[in-house]
């Protein structure tokens, strides 16, 4: 990966991520419907072999490793459906991402927004 394609704390999502996180991202998908996110919680392994998840994909979700599905080929925005299953938000997310605790991550972002009002 070349430097300008580097993000600190994750994988760019790009068209080769994204073939390669196709199983991960179609079960995050299905999070959509509470009947699959009950499924999923009744027998995780079966629910991930049932979508074809690799053994790099389901040992992240095992483990909650929310960069590790990043890496694996996870898209953020798919990701949150399964991170919603856990409890966790986007910004839960986002403060894994960049190492910080969820209220200095947010407090990133408001410090961000304050920007010099111009005329």
């Amino acid at each position: 990966m070349s430097a300008s394609h580097e993000i600190f704390g994750t994988t760019p999502f790009d068209g080769t991520v994204a073939m390669r996180g196709y199983a991960i991202n179609k079960m995050c998908f299905s999070f959509n419907s509470a009947q699959n996110r009950e499924k999923f919680r009744g027998d995780e392994e079966a629910y991930m072999r049932a979508y074809g998840l690799n053994e790099n994909q389901a040992e992240a979700i095992r483990k909650r490793d929310v960069l590790g599905l990043l890496d694996a080929g996870g898209n953020v925005y798919y990701l949150a459906k399964f991170a919603g299953i856990l409890g966790l938000d986007v910004q839960d997310l986002g403060a894994a991402q960049t190492g910080m605790t969820k209220d200095a991550f947010k407090a990133r972002l408001v410090a961000q927004n304050d920007q010099p009002e111009t005329i």
